[in-house]
């Protein structure tokens, strides 16, 4: 099983585990090149990319498509149970039962995950000891700027009415901690969040991503 992770500082986990929360872009860093007559790489920009019924990613230049490389395809797949990844010390506090049954089943106890780097740092853990789950329901190709409002407000965008504002759109700059930043537009809200979970620029420069469409498993 692979595992897949989520942004903490800004409650995108937690929304995801409460429900509020999915759907997921993750960009694609792919470029396209053609050999010109000089010899040189030029890089180009594809007209189109979608996703073909085998469910591989495929750019679309004029007349011709193009196979995305293997290692920059969609990292999941429609109707893959994917883990989300959670440090071990967080599993133990909140679902140590179940983990002592994982371990039990695998010959292992809790003090060699104490040892290891997943228990503090959810980078490093195995999928096999997250209890909680996600299944892929659709994925498609878009412009980031494409992004419809309903799909934003399906992001981790929270609505809510707030005093001496008239600005409701909003996510959290410390996850479970309340600490609201406000915008007038779910657009301007999750430009800024984009900006800041990827990088500066992110949502000006509009990449290339995946939007994976998902559901908790219960």
């Amino acid at each position: 099983m692979k595992k897949i992770m989520f942004n903490e500082h800004f409650g995108l986990q937690q929304s995801v585990l409460d429900g509020t929360k999915d759907m997921t872009r993750r960009i694609c860093t792919m470029t396209l090149h053609r050999k010109l007559e000089n010899g040189t790489m030029e890089a180009i920009e594809p007209d189109d990319m979608f996703i073909a019924s085998d469910g591989t990613a495929l750019f679309q230049l004029g007349r011709n498509g193009y196979r995305v490389p293997k290692e920059n395809q969609p990292a999941y797949k429609v109707g893959e149970e994917i883990a989300i990844a959670q440090p071990y010390k967080v599993t133990a506090q909140q679902n140590r039962e179940w983990l002592d049954l994982q371990l039990a089943a695998n010959g292992q106890y809790i003090g060699e995950l104490m040892d290891s780097g997943g228990w503090e740092n959810k980078m490093f853990v195995s999928a096999y000891y997250c209890p909680n789950h996600i299944r892929i329901k659709s994925i498609k190709a878009e412009r980031l700027q494409s992004i419809s409002e309903t799909d934003i407000m399906r992001e981790g965008i929270h609505e809510g009415e707030f005093m001496n504002t008239w600005d409701k759109y909003y996510f959290d700059e410390w996850g479970d901690v309340p600490n609201h930043i406000t915008f007038k537009t779910p657009r301007l809200a999750f430009q800024s969040l984009i900006d800041k979970v990827c990088k500066r620029g992110t949502w000006k420069r509009n990449p290339w991503v995946y939007a994976y469409e998902f559901e908790l498993v219960l």
